[in-house]
């Protein structure tokens, strides 16, 4: 797989001045949490970090509003399916666009993901963090032109 430079041409957020945009990572592993922060960051997006579902619910619950997230599925105590259930059930982030990040590619997993409403889902595993850059920016461009 040869690494891709990503398209960075995103329309901007009318709320996120200077920035392309909130983007919310929930995942519990800190290395790919700072990577893709700093990945995202270097492209002009704001970056807030979550390392399980429940903090990421209590930062939804305290006002954050997030853009686009991008969501782990294999997480302690809950996982990413069951945290994403939530945020679309309490109406967290109606308007967020969601990327399921994950390893797990059962074809259960993605039904379950599609049912709850997900944009996208990256298999990380298959993925250069540079296509995972990438393949975001298509989503969110993609969603915001609906």
């Amino acid at each position: 797989m040869s690494d891709v430079t990503p398209d960075v041409s995103v329309t901007p957020l009318s709320h996120s001045e200077g920035s392309k945009g909130n983007v919310f990572i929930v995942d519990d592993d800190s290395f790919l949490i700072n990577m893709y922060s700093l990945k995202f960051k270097q492209q002009g997006f704001m970056v807030e970090t979550a390392s399980s579902g429940s903090v990421a619910l209590e930062k939804l619950r305290g006002g954050y509003t997030p853009d686009l997230m991008l969501v782990d599925v294999v997480m302690p105590n809950m996982d990413g399916l069951e945290y994403l259930e939530i945020v679309r059930k309490d109406h967290l982030a109606d308007d967020a666009i969601i990327i399921v990040l994950t390893n797990q590619s059962q074809q259960t997993d993605i039904e379950r993901a599609k049912k709850i409403g997900v944009h996208g889902y990256i298999i990380k595993a298959s993925t250069i963090p540079s296509e995972v850059l990438s393949e975001t920016i298509r989503v969110l461009n993609s969603a915001r032109k609906k």
